[in-house]
């Protein structure tokens, strides 16, 4: 599973920004106009809805279960869902959560 979500944390990257950099190329840092365009279709405020939630979800699962197993970098997929989104912070939570299980078993084992 390791691989799966290593790769899905490149993938979570490279494929938003392939459509947010030629944007911020064209636009520059313009918060204000990212929101007009994003919400200026139904379809369009659906999709950042969505996101917004599940990213306060993943939020909360992150600190939550992180600290229920006790592991280190919590920032990195908090960070990660904040400056990417979800689809970086989910995979690469469950990354460092898969590696702190494995190195748990073997310290036991």
């Amino acid at each position: 599973m390791k691989k799966f979500y290593l790769i899905f944390c490149v993938l979570g990257v490279a494929l938003p920004y392939w459509q947010f950099l030629p944007w911020l190329m064209d636009h520059g840092i313009d918060p204000l106009l990212l929101f007009q365009e994003a919400a200026q279709l139904r379809i369009g405020a659906f999709a950042w809805l969505d996101v917004i939630v599940s990213a306060i979800v993943l939020l909360l699962f992150i600190v939550y279960e992180g600290r229920q197993l006790k592991m280190p970098r919590l920032w990195m997929p908090v960070a990660g869902t904040l400056v990417v989104g979800v689809s970086l912070g989910l995979p690469l939570f469950l990354l460092l959560r898969e590696i702190h299980i494995e190195k748990q078993a073997q310290e036991k084992g």
